[in-house]
């Protein structure tokens, strides 16, 4: 299968991140914890204020994955790229609002015969701390017919 990728192909999407932000994916993802909702009860942890879920800072790599995918799909890709899901996700610094996140994505394997591609992917904020690393798996899936 002709995957429309190449090793190092990169994407990047930036995003700050707002109060809104931590009461959606809140709501979104069942997860009222009041290190993420409540700002009295944060200030009394070890961080001093509300942290973003990990949920929402691993959901800024969803535009990247996508972006790498439409590429693919323009250069000619011979299937529809679903995710397969994230490996070795560590979260490694908090985030918090008004953070600015950085998002990149590298792909850095293709397997045409299994129609998959794997890449590296990273979450820095806007001091240049590495908030997040994981790996993703993405699946080409053949066209229908």
């Amino acid at each position: 299968m002709t995957l429309g990728l190449e090793i190092g192909a990169e994407a990047r999407f930036s995003k700050t991140v707002t109060e809104r932000d931590l009461l959606l994916t809140a709501e979104i993802t069942g997860d009222h914890d009041p290190l993420h909702v409540d700002a009295a009860y944060a200030a009394t942890t070890a961080f001093g204020q509300r942290i973003a879920h990990g949920a929402l800072v691993l959901g800024v790599l969803s535009a990247t994955a996508s972006e790498i995918a439409h590429r693919a799909i323009a250069a000619g890709c011979a299937g529809m790229p679903v995710s397969l899901g994230y490996d070795r996700v560590r979260f490694l610094a908090p985030v918090f609002i008004g953070d600015v996140l950085g998002a990149e994505y590298r792909v850095e394997a293709l397997d045409a015969a299994r129609g998959r591609s794997e890449a590296a992917c990273t979450v820095v904020n806007q001091k240049g701390e590495t908030c997040l690393v994981a790996r993703h798996i993405m699946k080409w899936v053949p066209a229908a017919g």
